[in-house]
């Protein structure tokens, strides 16, 4: 015999996406200006309702596609968010998920969301629990790039060194020693220096490196751990 569920509770569940981006200086979130009440006019993260015939997953690839036109992009469930008053209108609990772009892609930034990029450093205050769902990203975040190469999906796949140690000094919001950085980044043996050089930063130039992902999968496959 089918269970009859109609006598229990039903909630609306959503997912919201902290869009994390790199502009080779500072760590990044694309936020959206909210068009409806409550809160309109106000900044929140990017989101939306799950629908009936889709996963959580696959609610939050498609709020990141509409809002970016991006596919494929790193995508992490990071949380769930159930307060009973988390939300004035009804109960609604979200699924947050975090997600890594590079700025430097062809992104069409779909107007209709009033969507900004801010630095995370100064950002403004966002609704809801969405500021605290930021600072559970950021932390996820910092976990994961202390442990795996996330940090190249946020760099364009040709880089300098200077782009690398300028990203984990974003992601973590500290200073690192120069040699002992590439000392370190160099023996994990997971780089390929290439013969082009960034010419922007002085008259001699910069090498230019690219992520081997396929040495570092056999690496890990091997029993490499990934630590910076």
């Amino acid at each position: 015999m089918t269970q009859d569920y109609s006598h229990f509770p039903r909630h609306l569940v959503a997912v919201d996406c902290i869009i994390f981006g790199f502009d080779g200086e500072n760590l990044k979130i694309l936020l959206v200006q909210r068009n409806f009440e409550p809160k309109m006019g106000e900044w929140s993260l990017m989101g939306g309702f799950i629908g009936d015939e889709e996963t959580s997953d696959e609610a939050a690839q498609r709020v990141l596609n509409t809002l970016t036109g991006l596919e494929n992009i790193y995508l992490e469930q990071l949380n769930s968010y159930t307060q009973i008053d988390r939300e004035p209108t009804a109960r609604i609990m979200s699924i947050s998920y975090y997600a890594l772009i590079n700025i430097e892609k062809n992104i069409q930034i779909n107007e209709k969301y009033s969507a900004k990029w801010f630095d995370l450093q100064d950002f403004p205050s966002l609704i809801f629990d969405h500021n605290e769902m930021v600072k559970d990203a950021v932390l996820r975040l910092r976990r994961r790039a202390s442990t795996r190469p996330i940090g190249f999906e946020l760099l364009p796949e040709k880089f300098t060194m200077k782009d690398l140690q300028t990203l984990y000094e974003a992601i973590f919001n500290e200073q690192y020693d120069k040699r002992n950085f590439i000392s370190k980044i160099n023996a994990l043996d997971i780089l390929v220096k290439t013969e082009g050089k960034d010419m922007s930063s002085s008259k001699k130039g910069s090498f230019l490196y690219t992520f081997d992902e396929e040495k570092y999968n056999k690496k890990i496959a091997e029993g490499f751990m990934f630590k910076i």
